[in-house]
């Protein structure tokens, strides 16, 4: 459906950020104006969308102001409109009505470049090339030092594998880095987008969990990776949004809830819901107790 079309267009993005700046649709209304790195906040303003060829309404009446280096996780059910509604700020999709606003521009009337220059995509599918590792970190910024690229990998918690291997640096990772694990793979595109440095982080977050000593080396990078970041989390698991500065609960398109982690549950409404149904489903039978 739409959705998964929407995700694929995320799992693809870094493809299209860094290899060519694909020219599409959207070309025909570019704006000319050069977006300096944001200052203030990210907007969405009276925001509304539907898939071209549906009547139905994907996205209603967004409103909603995220400030600069905060950290925002976006829940909700499957088609909830999360994916959406975050596919709006490198301008996957326009809004039908409505509008984002970086700084307070327009995002429309700004050069594509320009935007997407201040925005990292990591999605859950690592997009990785047949080529070396060192060239993987690189990709985007192609000028950089091996000293920012060792750091980059040292900050993502990759660096004590790539130091194991025998080229290092200079290992060919495999089509889609086919050599390398799940872990692996997340933490090298962890180091690219960190390399990148970019003002605005989209964070696609894997559906599926990894073992538990690869997903807590995968969480460390992040943690790394947001710092200072005005982060937008599409999150499919719960467990891992705890810690953001606000969760904003998607339902059919609108914006049911926002708040913190405590403050949502303390409120016992979609937030709740979602979170015991996902942590009951985690949850190990407890073992009988012997009196």
């Amino acid at each position: 459906g739409a959705n998964e079309s929407v995700q694929r267009a995320l799992a693809g993005a870094q493809r299209v950020f860094q290899v060519l700046d694909l020219e599409s649709e959207l070309a025909k209304d570019e704006g000319k104006k050069i977006l300096p790195p944001m200052a203030k906040n990210l907007e969405f303003s009276g925001v509304n969308f539907r898939y071209e060829g549906s009547d139905e309404v994907a996205l209603h009446e967004i409103n909603l102001t995220i400030n600069v280096g905060e950290v925002v996780a976006f829940v909700g059910a499957s088609g909830s409109g999360k994916t959406t509604l975050v596919s709006l700020v490198p301008r996957f999709y326009r809004p039908t009505e409505g509008a984002v606003k970086i700084d307070g521009e327009d995002i429309r009337l700004v050069d594509r470049s320009s935007l997407r220059r201040q925005i990292g995509i990591v999605s859950q599918e690592t997009v990785l090339f047949d080529d070396t590792i060192r060239n993987n970190i690189a990709y985007g910024r192609l000028d950089a030092s091996e000293e920012a690229v060792i750091e980059a990998a040292r900050a993502a918690f990759a660096w004590e594998f790539i130091e194991r291997l025998p080229q290092g640096l200079d290992t060919l990772v495999g089509e889609n880095g086919l050599r390398l694990s799940g872990g692996q793979r997340q933490r090298l595109a962890i180091a690219r987008a960190i390399l990148r440095d970019p003002p605005i982080l989209i964070l696609d977050e894997a559906t599926s969990a990894l073992d538990s000593e690869s997903e807590k080396l995968v969480q460390k990078a992040l943690a790394n990776l947001v710092k200072a970041r005005t982060t937008l989390i599409i999150a499919h698991r719960l467990s891992t949004v705890q810690h953001a500065d606000r969760i904003v609960v998607m339902n059919r398109g609108k914006i049911e809830e926002i708040g913190t982690h405590a403050t949502l549950l303390q409120q016992g409404g979609l937030y709740t819901r979602l979170y015991q149904t996902q942590f009951l489903l985690a949850q190990p039978e407890p073992l009988p107790t012997t009196s």
